[in-house]
């Protein structure tokens, strides 16, 4: 089977509960799913179900970097060295019979340039025939769209945020 390339983009919410679904669904399959989270600390209750499917490997940065726009130089050369890891070594094993390989806001990671786009980019032109590649975050690149078979975008229209609702546990993490 051809292995395909999604975007899952936009403003909304939703964007990881649709690669998890799709992961779950492939491994339900009996066929195996990399999930790789950036800007995340792998704390997220998906990444707990995630882990105890025996088909899901997960990567996770364990440090937590928080929200680019608050991060100091210093702050972002560390996400940079430790996204740029992650994404390497994700890469790496995604050569080695992974079925789908989803990479949780490696959009953000790639606007941001905390990974070097190119890295990316030829994985992209270069990946296995068959694998089929998930990436999420907002306002993708046009490059990336490039390589997309599937964009979806969630669009918000209304969320609790705006009244003051804090993300909830179980619900948004």
């Amino acid at each position: 089977m051809q292995g395909l390339v999604h975007i899952y983009c936009g403003d909304g919410k939703g964007k990881t509960t649709a690669s998890v679904g799709l992961a779950v669904r492939v491994a339900g399959a009996g066929r195996k799913v990399l999930f790789v989270q950036f800007f995340k600390d792998g704390t997220s209750s998906e990444i707990k179900i995630l882990k105890s499917l025996e088909q899901v490997e997960v990567f996770v940065c364990t440090t937590q970097h928080g929200f680019y726009k608050f991060m100091n130089e210093e702050q972002k050369a560390a996400a940079q060295r430790d996204f740029t890891e992650l994404l390497k070594n994700a890469l790496a094993q995604a050569q080695n019979g992974v079925d789908l390989l989803v990479l949780d806001e490696v959009i953000s990671t790639y606007n941001y340039e905390v990974i070097p786009k190119e890295m990316l980019l030829s994985f992209l032109r270069h990946k296995p025939e068959s694998l089929e590649v998930v990436m999420t975050g907002r306002d993708p690149a046009d490059e990336l769209v490039e390589f997309a078979d599937y964009v979806t975008e969630m669009k918000k229209i209304k969320h609790p945020f705006e009244r003051g609702v804090a993300a909830r546990y179980s619900i948004e993490y």
